[in-house]
């Protein structure tokens, strides 16, 4: 709980306006971060509590945690801490508690308003995101009322889960009202500290500031101590504690709090932790008794825990403590307890303790903890007994604990807490005896729940190690279910490495470990596990008969999630065997199985598996309706960056950028941020250049440049992007650039054959080789133009081989692909200089009306083809509903295309005769298009085939310019024309 400051805040005058910066801009529903780093005792706390003073007054609702010395080990420590002083008391905020109460994962973090989780939940590792998303969903709930402030401090002793939720923040908040703001030690942050690369990765968002704290200046800390004197200061005795202090205003008001305890001429302790050690040994003896086991309880304690653990009496006590919190060395904290005024007082007295007193506290701390009631509901409280025990040499008592705080840490949906805390309790596990009996489980069972944990926290290749050796502990005649579980984990956990072959010999192991009969949900999982390890080394037939069989164990065991699980495997099965429709039914079946089952993970994998198929079949409006609810169940789950939540994403708006809703699909896509700093950004502003390209905004330089680094590590993210900023190119005339990133895209050969994502790059590179040889035709270079035709070649034979799909033969190409390909067909024809009106027609019976900028880009082909054809009113007719879409959609690159078009086949609404000024003013439109040629230094053959006319026709109108222009040669009429137009009017030349 942040304190109303007492003094005047001196010398952070623009620290603090920067942070009230920040609070406007969340007020105006721009959610803001803040990392406020610094010294110990520079006065991060005493900025941030005038921060909050300044807030509240705003009218923001103000939510303040802190981490503690043992945060590492307790799981969201500060965002307890802050939601149990906002639910506290009789100054309880309502809304809050409202919030809450509509989301009881949260109150598992509150003792005595946590519930119990039903089952297993859901299987997937997902209760952390989850977590997450109700975090999420409670500060923009809160945050519709009014604005929200949330401090987190010392984040230096963050757990694991704390650092991610503060990252997980960062990325989702978008339009809340919400600030967020971070303090932690930059003294503390030594090389290898886990928090480094936290805030390395922070300081690269933009919505991530900055605000560090230095020194205060002589006269800053000169005010600061007038300030805060009782009296008058004498200039030396200021002179000398401002020097001593060197800027950091917690050692300047300690010097003044042991001067005013000393007397004249007595010499002022050297350091810190000498001179807090000075101020206490002026204390009582029972005052000091107290500090000593507040110290070994931590920053803060609880009232009755630390009277037990002093071993003074209550009217000794209450004394006691009246003393240290006059002294300012102890602050009230809550209702029920106290907290050092400063982390550095607790340090300072703790390391000053006796080996032997030291130990004692810690086991007087470690007996009163170990109370039942208080373990089972104050969250947190098993943690704090394992510490406590270890460090007072209980071993029985720090393994049993640590296996209790696992448990409630896996509880509390914080699984690198929980597989450190197993990790403790498996280190411990030969140092004590009958383990077992004191862990309610056996060591494999033990090593199990420890892999596990470190694979929902996202450390998978951890989790395959942990199970590949924990195969080596499982007894011959031991318990077959957990020999399933392992390797049916393992076998999960490697598909997601990429280790086909070693995942289908686990899978298999988990399947053979277990009978058929009793029915076993572990039994339908495994076989559901080894479907998938099949499916994925290419065994189809096999792998469909074990996904049925899975299905049936599912069904007779009682556990729909695995029977959607197999639904949606059996649907994939279904896609490679050539039956859609099919598949479309599976993965609707498991879709509608997963949400009866609240099962979010199976259920946000159907709904991904559905859209894609549907998308790819042409049934737009179904497939965005699937992606927008599934969308809506991943983000109110905190599962948007996750495994198909983050899929989902670019599904909805593909299906809009589809469809022509392209308003909706720039919102969506202005959501994926430019700065990436992970995988899954990267990949989400790939796909933002869907729109970004389309519509030619400049956003396209600055995605290439974040989106770079990543090209080596995902090839997902890079064939996106390659492939687009191809097309990028391509609009603007730059052929070389365009085959560049198609060669990027596309690779070499490969000996497999490429699959179906290949045919749009490669007809990207079609359309670029087809540009090339038009004008290398229309210059007369004919051998330069067939050297074009030979390079398309293998950009044609790499669309038609990923149509054929060798690698799953009997695949149906869906309605976007088949029109990818006959695309590719149309521009072969194009390079070979035969552009044929019926391929593009071909072109847009093909997509279909649905794809609306598809069918807009192949009308813009046609008319050309018509043009060339000199069949001009059905050219006229595709122009105009090629530039009406064009207008509709926002899409200027294909707008400015068709402008050129038009004005080189003169359709559409053509200006007058006068065109120009001056000398120009007597050149009819035509010859103005023919003059803007000339100029460009084009031949008369090149004109020809730019402006669809013959090159008679040309050169007729070139002696016509050169008349009217009084011009004796195409030199000197270049020349008039560069004194009379401008850059703009001259560069309106030809676009391919």
């Amino acid at each position: 709980m942040l304190h109303p400051p007492q003094e005047r805040l001196v010398g952070r005058d623009g620290e603090l306006r920067r942070l009230l910066g920040l609070l406007d801009d969340a007020g105006a529903g721009q959610p803001a971060h803040a990392l406020v780093s610094g010294d110990a005792g520079v006065g991060k706390t005493r900025l941030v509590t005038e921060l909050a003073t300044r807030a509240a007054a705003r009218g923001f609702m103000v939510l303040s945690g802190r981490c503690a010395e043992l945060g590492d080990s307790i799981p969201y420590l500060p965002l307890a801490d802050a939601l149990r002083d906002g639910t506290a008391g009789p100054s309880a905020d309502g809304p809050l508690l409202d919030a809450l109460a509509a989301r009881p994962v949260l109150g598992r973090l509150l003792p005595d308003r946590g519930t119990s989780p039903g089952g297993d939940g859901d299987p997937t590792g997902l209760a952390q995101q989850q977590l997450f998303g109700a975090v999420l969903g409670m500060l923009a709930e809160l945050a519709e009322q009014r604005p929200v402030l949330l401090i987190l401090e010392d984040l230096h002793w963050a757990d694991r889960s704390t650092r991610d939720l503060v990252t997980f923040l960062s990325r989702v908040l978008h339009r809340e009202r919400v600030a967020v703001v971070a303090t932690y030690r930059t003294d503390d942050l030594h090389r290898r500290h886990p928090l480094r690369p936290v805030v390395a990765e922070l300081l690269r968002l933009p919505s991530v500031a900055a605000i560090e704290l230095g020194p205060l200046g002589y006269s800053d800390m000169a005010a600061h101590l007038s300030a805060l004197a009782e009296g008058p200061l004498d200039a030396a005795t200021l002179h000398r504690m401002v020097s001593r202090a060197e800027g950091n205003p917690y050692y300047a008001e300690e010097l003044l709090a042991t001067a005013r305890g000393q007397t004249a001429g007595d010499a002022l302790p050297t350091g810190l932790a000498a001179l807090l050690l000075a101020r206490v040994e002026q204390l009582s003896p029972a005052a000091q008794q107290v500090l000593r086991a507040a110290a070994v309880a931590g920053r803060r304690m609880e009232d009755d825990i630390v009277r037990e653990a002093s071993g003074l009496a209550a009217a000794e006590y209450e004394e006691a403590v009246r003393e240290l919190v006059t002294h300012q060395l102890l602050v009230p904290d809550g209702d029920q307890g106290y907290a050092f005024r400063h982390a550095l007082i607790r340090e300072a007295i703790y390391g000053d303790l006796l080996p032997g007193e030291r130990t004692r506290l810690h086991a007087r701390l470690a007996e009163l903890l170990a109370v039942e009631e208080r373990l089972a509901s104050v969250p947190g409280s098993a943690a704090e007994l394992a510490h406590h025990s270890l460090a007072s040499h209980d071993i029985p008592g720090a393994f049993t604990a640590s296996v209790r705080a696992a448990q409630e840490a896996e509880r509390l949906a914080a699984p690198a807490e929980a597989h450190r805390h197993y990790d403790d309790a498996l280190a411990l596990w030969a140092r004590v005896s009958d383990p077992e009996r004191l862990a309610g489980q056996d060591h494999g069972t033990l090593g199990f729940h420890s892999a596990i944990a470190a694979a929902h926290s996202g450390d998978v290749p951890r989790a395959v190690h942990q199970l590949r050796r924990l195969r080596g502990f499982l007894k011959a005649g031991g318990d077959p279910v957990l020999a399933s579980r392992v390797h049916e984990r393992l076998a999960y956990f490697l598909l997601e490495i990429n280790e086909v072959a070693e995942a289908e010999q686990a899978a298999r192991a988990a399947v053979d470990a277990l009978a058929a009969d009793p029915p076993r949900p572990q039994y339908a999982r495994a076989l559901a596990t080894y479907a998938q390890t099949l499916m994925h080394g290419g065994d189809e037939h096999d792998g469909r008969r074990r996904a049925e069989e899975a299905r049936a164990a599912a069904l007779a065991a009682g556990a729909p999630w695995v029977e959607a699980d197999a639904l949606v495997t059996l649907g994939l099965l279904a896609e490679r065997a050539g039956q859609p429709e099919g598949a479309i039914e599976m993965f609707g079946m498991a879709h509608l199985q997963a949400c009866d089952a609240q099962m979010l993970g199976v259920e946000l994998r159907a709904a991904f598996q559905l859209t894609r198929a549907r998308l790819e079949r042409g049934d737009i409006a179904d497939a965005a309706k699937t992606a927008h609810e599934g969308v809506m169940r991943a983000e109110s789950a905190g599962l948007s960056l996750a495994p198909y939540g983050l899929d989902l994403q670019y599904m909805h708006y593909l299906a809009h950028f589809a469809d022509g809703c392209w308003d909706h699909a720039q919102e969506l896509a202005d959501g994926f941020g430019i700065r990436a700093t992970t995988v899954a950004e990267a990949r989400l502003s790939a796909m933002a250049l869907f729109i970004d390209v389309a519509r030619g905004l400049p956003s396209v330089a600055e995605r290439r440049a974040w989106l770079e680094p990543f090209w080596a590590s995902d090839s997902f993210a890079a064939y996106i992007a390659h492939g687009l900023l191809a097309e990028h190119a391509l609009w603007r005339g730059d052929t070389a650039t365009a085959l560049a990133e198609v060669a990027a895209a596309i690779g070499g050969p490969r000996d497999d054959g490429y699959g179906p994502p290949v045919i749009r790059v490669a007809a990207t590179g079609l359309a670029a080789r087809a540009d090339r040889a038009r004008q290398l035709r229309a210059g007369g270079e004919d051998e330069a133009a067939q050297a074009e035709v030979e390079a398309a070649r293998a950009l044609i034979e790499a669309a038609r081989d990923g149509a054929a799909y060798r690698r799953r033969p009997r695949f149906v190409l869906g309605v976007e692909g088949r029109g990818w390909l006959a695309r590719a067909e149309a521009e072969w024809r194009r390079v070979q200089g035969d552009n044929d009106p019926e391929a593009w027609r071909t072109v847009a019976e093909t997509f279909g009306p649905s794809f609306l900028y598809e069918a807009a880009r192949t009308r813009w082909r046609l008319t050309e083809a018509l043009a060339e054809a000199g069949q001009r009113d059905e050219a006229e007719r595709e122009w105009r509903l090629a530039a009406e879409a064009a207008d509709r959609l926002g899409a200027v690159p294909l707008r400015a295309a068709l402008a050129d078009l038009g004005r080189r086949a003169r359709l559409g609404r053509q200006p007058g005769s006068d065109q120009g000024p001056g000398a120009l003013a007597g050149l009819t439109s035509r010859e103005h298009e023919v003059l803007r040629l000339l100029v460009a230094g084009r031949s008369n053959r090149e004109i020809a085939a730019a402006l669809f006319i013959s090159p008679k026709t040309a050169s007729v109108h070139v002696s016509n310019i050169l008349a009217k222009l009084g011009a004796s040669s195409r030199t000197e009429a270049a020349a008039i024309a560069h004194g009379e137009l401008s850059h703009g009017e001259l560069s309106g030349g030809e676009r391919s």
